[in-house]
């Protein structure tokens, strides 16, 4: 059982902070930020879970099974990431390229700490809690000295990214791509390439926090497992499922950003127009309808937005919203297994597309376009997308952020070589300022 109690925050930003900077201190650590991003499908505005009391640790052998058995019994919140390559455990593929980061497949823990912000409040549930924990501990963060890192005090040195495929092997990869779809292998394929530095000590929570503030995204995560860190400036949610209804908000379709009114608001437009950029999100919308109902009720999968766009700090996305329903007896787990990876960040058809994919990338994907999110103990769970992310191996001093596009028909090398600059645009900046 869990000790609950709640608090009224006077100011919730600086709370926050305190608390993120309270949590350093566990080897376990997910932390979970909306920005206070207005949006229809959300329960909380941030969650904090800290300290491990259980875990699952595991390859991609079976690990969806295994996931079901530790969800089902421990039928408590727990925190986690599901990599890219779980892939290999649903279809008969592999992950043969190479892996800097070295995450473990998948990870999820049950945390003895929570702590769920909802409005200007905290609720703080604490597992096995013993006399005045709570109390105390909340004694310690509100005293929790704040660092804003406002200026460059940790990363003196200059960190140097290097790319794992340069621009002239990217076009002709791109071209291969082009050729596997006039032929008719695939419609559409998420090319993915990976940015990185070696030897580089970063401060992940000071990272974290640039990349946020830049950002501001509605699945914004930062995620400690020992001596690895995900740190995730997302816009994208990839499956949210509460009671019987099953969310899915893909997102294809990027466009920049302009200081200019009237330019950005031509920009939309152009966005909204976009043919190439139309189809590729009408496509992924399609293979998301087909994966949620493998589990769906008859007849309950709809559209409820198509193309729609929405404004961030960095770009402009087109995201659509597709629903379902499912019965009680559903496991959550199976819903998930039936929908991953996501269609965003895979194509169509999904299994041609991802061997196509492992063959042209050069960098194993790992937590990349995976996700990272929670399940509740009433079978619940959200689950966001991991893009727009810098990922850490403290111990190799291994940095890496990688970026992807979506390749159609209609695709042109140069303009989908800028589109990833683009989306890396954040990332590099946080590092190399």
């Amino acid at each position: 059982m869990r000790a609950k109690s709640n608090y009224k925050l006077e100011n919730t930003e600086v709370f926050k902070n305190q608390l993120l900077q309270w949590a350093q201190q566990f080897d376990d650590i997910v932390w979970l930020d909306s920005n206070e991003y207005s949006q229809k499908y959300s329960n909380y505005e941030a969650i904090l879970a800290v300290d491990a009391f259980t875990c699952i640790k595991t390859d991609y052998h079976n690990a969806f099974d295994d996931l079901k058995e530790y969800q089902t019994i421990t039928k408590d919140w727990i925190f986690g990431y599901l990599t890219y390559d779980l892939k290999n455990d649903i279809e008969d593929l592999n992950s043969n390229n190479f892996d800097g980061l070295e995450f473990s497949d998948l990870y999820f823990f049950q945390p003895k700490k929570l702590f769920l912000f909802k409005g200007d409040a905290v609720e703080m549930q604490y597992l096995g809690a013993v006399d005045d924990e709570i109390e105390i501990d909340l004694d310690k963060i509100r005293n929790q000295k704040v660092n804003y890192f406002n200026h460059n005090d940790s990363n003196e040195d200059a960190i140097k990214i290097k790319l794992r495929i340069h621009k002239d092997a990217y076009f002709e990869k791109v071209k291969t791509m082009l050729n596997h779809i006039h032929r008719g292998d695939i419609y559409e394929a998420n090319f993915c390439q990976e940015f990185y530095a070696e030897d580089t000590q970063i401060n992940p929570l000071e990272t974290y926090y640039k990349l946020n503030k830049i950002s501001k995204p509605p699945f914004a995560s930062f995620l400690k497992i020992h001596d690895k860190y995900v740190l995730s400036a997302s816009p994208e949610r990839y499956l949210k499922k509460e009671g019987k209804v099953v969310v899915s908000q893909p997102i294809k379709g990027t466009a920049k950003r302009s200081d200019n009114e009237e330019e950005d608001k031509r920009f939309i437009a152009n966005l909204l127009q976009d043919e190439k950029e139309r189809s590729e999100n009408i496509m992924i919308v399609d293979l998301v309808r087909n994966d949620l109902s493998k589990t769906a009720i008859k007849g309950s999968v709809k559209v409820d937005e198509l193309c729609k766009v929405y404004t961030f700090e960095q770009v402009h996305q087109m995201i659509s919203t597709v629903t379902s329903k499912v019965t009680a007896a559903t496991h959550p787990v199976d819903v998930i297994k039936s929908t991953f990876p996501m269609g965003s960040m895979t194509g169509a058809p999904k299994i041609s597309s991802m061997k196509i994919i492992e063959k042209l990338e050069d960098t194993k994907r790992g937590v990349y376009s995976g996700a990272i999110g929670y399940f509740t103990p009433n079978n619940d769970f959200d689950f966001n997308v991991v893009i727009r992310s810098i990922l850490y191996n403290a111990s190799k001093k291994y940095v890496s952020y990688s970026v992807g596009s979506a390749i159609t028909s209609k695709s042109n090398p140069l303009n989908e070589y800028e589109e990833c600059l683009v989306k890396a645009k954040a990332m590099r900046e946080v590092l190399e300022n």
